[in-house]
């Protein structure tokens, strides 16, 4: 039995594709490279945004013909937009075997058997690791009640894995060649397990052998504390990067948004972070229900201060069932030329982040044998070969677009 991932979102449903794999490779499964050559397609779908989920359904209604093409193909689609559509997307898909929302991971293994479609679990080796990182959950849904989201009523409310567990995964990853691991999570700086606290989980974590550095995401800016901080400070393998969604520089539209905090204390947050040298990205959105023309300037401000050297910016996209999805919705003209006027500010802040590595010395993992990424998260270029997972100290010659070179 081959078995093709096909996974859609973000770096946690990654590792969600994995853990469901995990199950399959149980029952004597092996990774297909193609769809072609495999038996059973799993979808793993995000429905954050209505342009993701239509995505993931259109894919599941082409595999129709591809599982006329060979008895026994099997289909298991997953994930959020699993969770939203439910069952009744095996009346619009009858071809569809399995429907998995993103709620039942931690049951994947019981619904493979209480389908009757796959063997029964066989005593076999964990799946390998692929590449240098090592994707790792440590907590699954989220509290918070944002307006515009759908994320808690497809993930639930927070639920953190125990740190032993986690421990145990990220020794699994590392013996298996993972040199980096990324810690995940809707909210993964809340994380908490007894008196462990989420700073001392990337302390712990550090310190598995063979870990060279640590990520994380997505971090909530009200859980950016002063032990995280500290441990930053002093564990230089926790990288100098972190990707911190801020979604508006409005006081008065985040609290609309219900996000938790005002733009003032994102703008204490942002500089703490810079006094420890880690660089920021973000994710915005633009053309919230009720943003004036005085709140995106909020925004631009914002963004000005805090000179992200990448954001993700989105125009606002109304979801089914959040409470922001009934507000009056600005025009889409509006939106247009206010995520392009974003859009050409972050192009301009990142090229200057760029241009400001020149000079200083980067700790690079390699990747490939002469590109990898620095600590605080750019893509550095260099001039001899290394070999890939050794860590390599350089200095930063020149800068181009989104890459940065090495001196020679």
């Amino acid at each position: 039995m081959k078995v093709f991932l096909q996974t859609f979102g973000c770096q946690m449903n990654l590792a969600d594709s994995e853990e469901m794999f995990a199950h399959l490779h149980a029952r004597g499964a092996q990774r297909a490279l193609s769809p072609d050559e495999a038996d059973v397609i799993l979808v793993n779908t995000c429905t954050v945004r209505e342009h993701a989920e239509h995505r993931a359904v259109s894919f599941l209604g082409r595999l129709a013909k591809w599982k006329q093409q060979k008895p026994g193909r099997r289909i298991i689609f997953a994930g959020c937009a699993a969770q939203r559509l439910g069952e009744g997307l095996k009346k619009e898909f009858p071809f569809l075997d399995l429907v998995s929302g993103a709620k039942k991971i931690d049951d994947f293994g019981r619904l493979l058997d209480a389908s009757g479609l796959f063997p029964p679990q066989q005593e076999t080796l964990p799946p390998q690791q692929e590449g240098l990182t090592g994707y790792v959950t440590i907590m699954r849904g989220c509290d918070f009640r944002c307006t515009y989201c759908i994320v808690p009523s497809v993930r639930g409310p927070v639920k953190c894995l125990p740190a032993q567990e986690i421990l145990q995964q990220t020794a699994q990853k590392a013996a298996q060649g993972a040199k980096e691991i990324m810690l995940l999570g809707q909210t993964v700086n809340a994380y908490k397990d007894g008196d462990v606290s989420f700073a001392d989980l990337l302390n712990r974590v550090s310190e598995v052998p063979g870990v060279e550095r640590v990520r994380f995401m997505s971090p909530h800016p009200a859980y950016i504390t002063p032990d995280f901080l500290a441990a930053v400070r002093h564990n230089p393998k926790i990288a100098r990067h972190i990707h911190l969604p801020i979604q508006s520089g409005s006081t008065k539209v985040l609290q609309e948004m219900k996000r938790g905090y005002t733009r003032q204390m994102l703008l204490e947050k942002l500089a703490a972070l810079q006094e420890c040298g880690i660089t920021v990205s973000t994710d915005i959105i633009v053309g919230f229900p009720t943003e004036t023309e005085q709140d995106f300037e909020d925004t631009l401000t914002l963004v000005d201060k805090a000179r992200f050297f990448a954001a993700y910016c989105f125009k606002y996209s109304p979801r089914q069932g959040t409470p922001a999805a009934q507000m009056p919705q600005l025009g889409q003209d509006v939106l247009e030329q206010r995520l392009d006027i974003l859009l050409n500010k972050v192009r301009d802040l990142s090229a200057l982040a760029y241009a400001q590595q020149v000079g200083t010395r980067q700790q690079v993992l390699m990747e490939e044998e002469n590109k990898g990424r620095s600590s605080n998260n750019f893509w550095v270029k260099t001039a001899k070969n290394y070999k890939i997972g050794s860590i390599v100290d350089v200095e930063i010659a020149r800068a181009d677009g989104t890459l940065l070179f090495a001196k020679e």
